[in-house]
């Protein structure tokens, strides 16, 4: 008998009757998760990897350092995989030697700190430890769209509370949306994707006015701004701040991050919290990153003065274009995706945001070092060459 494959409206139809082909039920998911929708990960790289030899990609869709890591992060990871003994033992349990580091870059007692896979593990975290059914959760919008993911899993509806206009800092916002019985308040800075800082000040008000409530600042781009709250989680309990190592570190692809709050917050996400689930490697890793302040800060500087570069160019060549205090710029064009498409043809990847509420024809562009700035430029004027129409808004 030939082996026919099934179409997908054959594969539909058999889960919309919730039958294995062998007749049994299929197993029910729980309700909060059955009516979610999985988050949308796009990314460039199966056609960065498909580009013919010789085609040098220009990935800057994900805010990903646009350089490898510190020569001494490749030297720690080259030291460690050495010694084939470290890969059959568990990490080291609750990163402490990592948080050890993380004390004095940050400020903060070891204790104030918990090591994450990524910030994004950090979130789910705090959501499974703090949210629950019909609690009230509030996202200063536009933010990072995975949170909502995140907060709807623990069966609610998080509201979205915008400014009038989406590039104000929210402060005032927030002030008048926040009700007594929030649970929690969500909050980007530098946004993603506006680029746009909240104050300290504004964090403390908030922090203040609200003690009931508690607030996440989510600073995976505080390398580039240099503002943090971090300093008020002794202050306030109700404050929890999460980093990345994915940005400015250039080490995204091993996925570690932390997060700093209270003893008493930090004893309630413990019971949830999995002490050996970040790898070894990627704890060696983020070591020998912290370590390397020099790097990190040519490279902080590298980007921003490629981010004055690209911004100036995009305007100069009649693009509506805007920056804040991230790794990256803003493009406002009236049809992103042949936009985005276009760039691509170029192999230039970027992020086209317009299909967030508020972010009508925006398309986010990762800065790189003023060398690969000055390249994408040169690429753009060779599609504007095509087509001179390229950057209208």
């Amino acid at each position: 008998m030939l082996y026919r494959p099934q179409s997908s409206k054959d594969m539909q139809a058999k889960f919309q009757t919730k039958k294995f082909h062998m007749g049994d039920e299929l197993p029910r998911p729980a309700d909060v998760i059955d009516g979610l929708v999985s988050y949308d990960a796009v990314s460039s790289l199966d056609k960065i990897r498909g580009l013919p030899a010789g085609v040098t990609p220009l990935k800057l869709d994900w805010n990903e350092s646009t350089i490898t890591p510190s020569p001494l992060v490749v030297q720690a990871i080259t030291q460690f995989l050495g010694n084939s003994q470290h890969l059959n033992w568990y990490p080291d349990l609750g990163a402490t030697r990592l948080r050890k580091a993380l004390t004095s870059y940050t400020g903060t007692p070891l204790e104030s700190m918990l090591v994450t896979n990524g910030s994004d593990d950090a979130l789910e975290l705090i959501c499974k430890t703090y949210l629950g059914k019909g609690d009230d959760a509030v996202v200063a919008w536009p933010s990072y769209a995975h949170f909502l993911v995140y907060a709807k899993s623990r069966g609610l509806e998080p509201r979205l509370v915008t400014p009038s206009d989406v590039f104000e800092v929210p402060t005032a916002t927030l002030m008048r949306e926040i009700r007594p019985d929030t649970q929690l308040v969500y909050i980007t800075s530098p946004n993603n994707p506006t680029g746009v800082v909240i104050p300290t000040d504004d964090v403390e008000q908030l922090c203040r006015a609200f003690p009931r409530t508690l607030f996440v600042v989510d600073e995976a781009y505080y390398e580039f701004s240099g503002v943090t709250a971090v300093g008020l989680v002794k202050r306030y309990p109700n404050l929890i701040v999460t980093r990345t190592f994915s940005k400015c570190f250039g080490i995204a692809g091993l996925r570690i991050g932390y997060l700093v709050a209270s003893d008493p917050v930090i004893l309630q996400l413990k019971k949830l919290y999995n002490p050996k689930s970040v790898n070894a490697l990627a704890q060696v890793a983020a070591q020998a990153a912290l370590s390397d302040k020099q790097f990190r800060e040519d490279y902080v500087d590298e980007v921003t003065r490629g981010k004055e570069i690209l911004l100036q160019g995009l305007i100069e060549r009649g693009a509506h274009a805007r920056t804040g205090d991230a790794n990256f710029i803003l493009v406002k064009v009236l049809d992103p995706l042949k936009f985005v498409q276009s760039l691509e043809s170029a192999a230039v990847y970027v992020r086209d945001r317009s299909n967030m509420p508020g972010f009508k024809g925006w398309v986010r562009i990762t800065v790189g070092t003023v060398a690969q700035m000055e390249d994408l430029l040169a690429r753009i004027d060779k599609l504007l060459n095509k087509n001179p129409r390229l950057l209208d808004h």
